[in-house]
C-alpha cells in the first residue's frame, strides 16, 4: 500500500467464495474489517467495502449484518462505506428488489453506503444476447450494449456502474447512453418483459 499512497476505498472481494457456512464467513469478514479499520486509523485508506458475487443472493450475509460486523470490528463507529454486487439484465434480482423498495441496494442506500454495480454486461456476454428488438424496447436507437448499461444505470439506489471500455468511442457511447436514466415505471416494464 505504501506504493499507492492513500487509497479512498478498499473492497473485501467475494468473501463468500471460500465457504458457504455463514458463521465462518462472518468471522472472516469481521477479521478483515478489523484489519481495514487499522488501515483507516493509520491513514492508509479512507474506508472499505464488500464486493460480492453471490453473498447477498445466496443469503450468506445482508447489508445490516455487514454493518453489524463492521461495528464489532471497529468497536463502535466504523468505516464500512460501500457494497458492490453484480447487476445486469441477466442478474436482475437487485433491479427487481430495488424497484420494489427492498434488497441490498436499498438497504445500503438507507445506511448511507455507496452502491456499485459490477458486471453490467455480464462479462461481455450480454450484448450478444440482446436482440435489436429488446434494445429498442429499452430505448430506440441504442446499441445492445448501451441499452443494457442504461437499464442497469437506471436501477434505484445505485450510485456507480463499473465498466471497462476497449476504446474511447465505447466509453463515449456508454456515457451518452446513461445520461438520461429510465423512469422506474419504464424499467419495471422492461424487467417484466424479460421475466415473461
Amino acid at each position: 500500500m505504501a506504493d499507492l499512497g492513500r487509497v479512498d476505498l478498499v473492497f473485501v472481494h467475494n468473501p463468500e467464495s471460500t465457504a458457504r457456512h455463514r458463521p465462518w464467513v462472518h468471522a472472516r469478514v469481521r477479521g478483515a474489517f478489523a484489519a481495514l479499520e487499522e488501515c483507516v486509523d493509520a491513514g492508509l485508506i479512507s474506508g472499505y467495502g464488500v464486493a460480492t458475487w453471490t453473498g447477498f443472493g445466496a443469503g450468506i450475509f445482508t447489508v445490516p449484518e455487514l454493518l453489524g460486523l463492521a461495528a464489532q470490528a471497529a468497536g463502535g463507529d466504523h468505516h464500512l462505506a460501500a457494497v458492490q454486487l453484480p447487476v445486469s439484465l441477466v442478474m436482475d434480482a437487485p433491479i427487481r428488489q430495488a424497484l420494489n423498495g427492498g434488497g441490498p441496494l436499498v438497504e445500503a442506500r438507507d445506511a448511507g453506503l455507496l452502491t456499485f454495480a459490477s458486471a453490467p454486461l455480464h462479462g461481455g456476454e450480454l450484448p450478444e444476447l440482446v436482440t435489436p428488438e429488446l434494445a429498442a424496447l429499452i430505448r430506440p436507437g441504442l446499441s445492445s450494449a448501451a441499452a443494457c448499461l442504461l437499464a442497469v444505470a437506471s436501477t434505484p439506489c445505485l450510485d456507480v456502474v463499473l465498466l471497462s471500455a476497449s476504446t474511447s468511442e465505447h466509453w463515449a457511447s456508454a456515457r451518452d447512453a446513461v445520461a438520461l436514466p429510465l423512469e422506474g415505471r419504464r424499467l419495471q416494464e422492461i424487467i417484466d418483459v424479460l421475466a415473461a
